[in-house]
This record gives C-alpha cells, structure tokens and sequence, in this order.
C-alpha cells in the first residue's frame, strides 16, 4: 500500500529529529542533566569503557560539561529517578515515570513456560531464553534458590548468588552452543537475569560496572511500585507516544517494529497501537522523501532550525538505528568495536560527529587514563562536508575538560589532522598540551 499524507522533505524530517532529541540553537546555558536525559528518552549501557561508559555520552552531547556524578546519583543512587531494564533487548537506563509501563512484560516473562513456544511480548537476551529452557529441564527449582539467597543475602552480584557455589570453568564446554561463548553465563547469572526480566530483582547499583542485584521492592521507591498497574494495552499505547516523541517523525519499524523499532512490539500489535494514535491524532500520516513506507509525525513536534555540534555515541539514540540514520542523514554508520582490527575503516570507538544538522564526520576517541589524554587516533570527514575543523577542536577542548584529562593527541595522519593539531594548539589552554603524531 503507497503512503499517504503530506510529503515532508528529507530536510524537515532530519530536523524533527534532531528537535525532538534535543538538539536545538546550541546547547543551554545550564548544565540541565534531567532536561537532557528527558530528550534523549533512554540512556542504551554497554561495557566498552575505551573513552567513557556510553550512558555518560548522550547527556554530554547536548548540554555539555556536568558532573557524571550526577548521572550515577540518577541511576543508582539512594533518591535514584531512572532505573535498569531492557529498552528493546538492550540494557538500558529509564526513567522511574516508565516503570508501570514495563509490567506488563515483566508478567510475560514471569508467566512464560520455558519448554513451550516463546510468548512474543517477551524481549530478552538470548542467552536468558536458551538459558531458562535448559535450567527448567535441568535444574527444577534452582530459579527459586537463586531468589531465595538473594532474600537473605542481597545485594549480590551474579557471582556471589549461586546458591552451590558451583561455576563452570573456562575450559568446560559450553552448555548451549546457540548463544556462543561470551553468552554462555553461569547458572545463576542466567537465573538472576531472568528474575530480573520478571521484575523479581532490579539491579541495586554498579561495582567496577558489574550489576549488583537485590530484591526490587528494596531498590527502587515505593511509590513506584505502588503506582496502578495499567493493561497491556494502556502502557503500550503509552511506549509508542514516548517513541514518537523521542523521534519526532518515523516509519513503524522505527517506531515499534520488532526488529529495529525503539520500543520493539509484535507487528500485528504495533499496527494496531498504531492505528489508534493515529485515529486520535497523535500520530500524522506523512510521506517521507526517498522512504517508500509509511511515516508518522509526531503531532508536537515542530520543525525548527538546528544548530548543534557534538560528538555522538555510537549508542545515542538518535543513530542507535543505523538504517534510519543513513536515511536522514545520508551517513552509512556501523560500529566498529565487534570489527576485527584489520577489517575497521575509520577505527574502533568511531563518534559521528554532528555539526548543524548534518554529520559531517567520523573521529575515533580513546582516553588514555594513565598520560591523562584524549586521543585522536583517526579522523575521517565525509564527502562534500563544511569546514568543521574549528568547531571539532572547540568540542575536543570540552570533552577533555569534561573527563578531567590534561592533554589532547592527534595521531591521526593527514591533512585534516594537522589542521586539527593547529587548530587545538591555538585554542588550548595553558595547562593543556597538545600533539601530532610525530611530537609523541
């Protein structure tokens, strides 16, 4: 079926999105970390720590330097607004307003039989499902064990919550070849993740980033958990108005599709979902330039100019999907962290690098903590891209300052490098040194 509506051009929807994430006419003049977290919807987390943890970056991309200690209190701390649980199937931090939107699933998960056909509103790791399939047959009532400990124990890593003691060694040979050797958890980390996508136990805090879980009515806020439980379909309804707006303008896929979506239902639910905010108005109807499906505008979102400049996570929200990225941007972006080194284009923990409303490059990061600098190892602009030097440099000044590091490198080699080494060198401050390649 065509698509109907209005045409938006590829311009416009770019700039709905960008609007709706939270970029605008620079970046505020106060460090408003709830106001970023608010825009971005969802902080994706993720273990690759070559610069800093990737929760951290999003905040920074659009309001700049703040303390990351802020962010910690948010997410784990006593008075805590954001907590932990899986945005799509991946890790993520949410804010504590979503939480009755997500038991629905956390039912799912705690009704699902293991040894039957997987229910499809279960969104979970791999390895929890190939994990909870063989403890049920192996293992009845180990599950139970795992809680109990907890009850009695907790807080706990995974670690420390096998109620034996008993862990397979590096040398045993995997229990379940489909999730592949770095998903093949433990026993009791396959147990307490699955717990924890029941909502049984909530993750408590961090140590050295490794989960430290605890029964969830002693983590999160009682007023949370005592909030009324909505239906299914209510909180459903409720996730595809947070996506759409935290989008601005998308297709169903991007939407909701199960997938790719930003919040991934089953299809024939989505459209459903879909269909009723679009016959409540909340969803418009809208043709996308060079896109043959179906898009839908966010009924408040406003096109607007956009002036912003920062370095994009390869985890931001705003290119997590990176078919939707190279649609609006034009930008053909894959992560290069899984890539074997000899096989890697532009290098390994590759930042987008968003100036106006365009990315107009790609610059590998790295924070080398023990000679306290960011380094610079490569730096690739794109094709036909304005002059962007001045302001990368202005961006490079601020992230170091923002990760407390004295030094900025650019061993990249190329033109485009020695204008940046120049470029940082004339902007740098007294206590900051700079250098090419060739100076270290």
């Amino acid at each position: 079926m065509a698509a109907v509506g209005d045409e938006v051009s590829v311009e416009v929807a770019r700039r709905l999105a960008l609007g709706a994430q939270g970029f605008g006419s620079g970046r505020p003049k106060r460090a408003d970390v709830r106001r970023a977290i608010r825009a971005a919807g969802v902080l994706q987390l993720d273990s690759v720590n070559v610069l800093t943890r990737s929760h951290y970056l999003p905040v920074f991309s659009r309001i700049g330097n703040y303390p990351r200690g802020t962010l910690d209190k948010l997410a784990w701390g006593a008075d805590r607004e954001l907590f932990e649980y899986f945005w799509g199937h991946k890790a993520a931090l949410i804010p504590l307003t979503a939480y009755p939107l997500m038991r629905w699933r956390m039912r799912a998960a705690e009704r699902q039989v293991w040894d039957e056909e997987l229910s499809p509103e279960i969104s979970a790791p791999w390895s929890v499902v190939a994990g909870m399939r063989r403890l049920t047959a192996e293992r009845p009532g180990y599950v139970d064990q795992v809680l109990q400990l907890i009850t009695e124990k907790g807080p706990l890593t995974a670690g420390e919550a096998s109620p034996d003691g008993v862990r397979r060694k590096r040398s045993d040979p995997d229990p379940d070849p489909t999730t592949g050797r770095m998903w093949n958890w433990q026993d009791a980390k396959i147990a307490i993740e699955y717990l924890f996508c029941a909502g049984r136990v909530t993750i408590a805090g961090r140590r050295h980033f490794e989960r430290i879980y605890d029964l969830t009515e002693r983590v999160l806020p009682a007023d949370v958990l005592a909030a009324p439980e909505l239906t299914a379909d209510e909180a459903r309804r409720e996730l595809v108005r947070i996506a759409a707006r935290g989008l601005g303008i998308g297709t169903a896929k991007e939407l909701c599709g199960s997938s790719q979506g930003h919040f991934p239902l089953p299809t024939a639910t989505a459209r459903e979902v879909i269909g009723e905010l679009t016959d409540a108005g909340e969803l418009i109807p809208v043709r996308v330039e060079g896109i043959k499906q179906q898009s839908y505008r966010w009924h408040e979102a406003k096109d607007r100019p956009i002036d912003a400049r920062a370095l994009l996570s390869p985890f931001d929200p705003l290119i997590w999907n990176r078919d939707r990225t190279h649609h609006l941007f034009g930008f053909f972006y894959r992560i290069s962290i899984y890539t074997p080194a000899p096989q890697r284009v532009h290098g390994y923990y590759v930042l987008p690098f968003l100036l106006g409303d365009q990315l107009v490059a790609r610059i590998d990061l790295k924070a080398d903590r023990q000679t306290s600098t960011l380094v610079v190892p490569t730096l690739t602009a794109e094709a036909d891209a304005a002059d962007f030097i001045e302001p990368l440099a202005a961006e490079l000044h601020l992230m170091a300052d923002w990760l407390s590091l004295d030094h900025i490198a650019v061993p990249a080699g190329g033109r485009l490098a020695a204008q940046l080494t120049d470029r940082i060198r004339v902007t740098s401050t007294p206590a900051r040194t700079v250098t090419a390649d060739a100076e270290r």
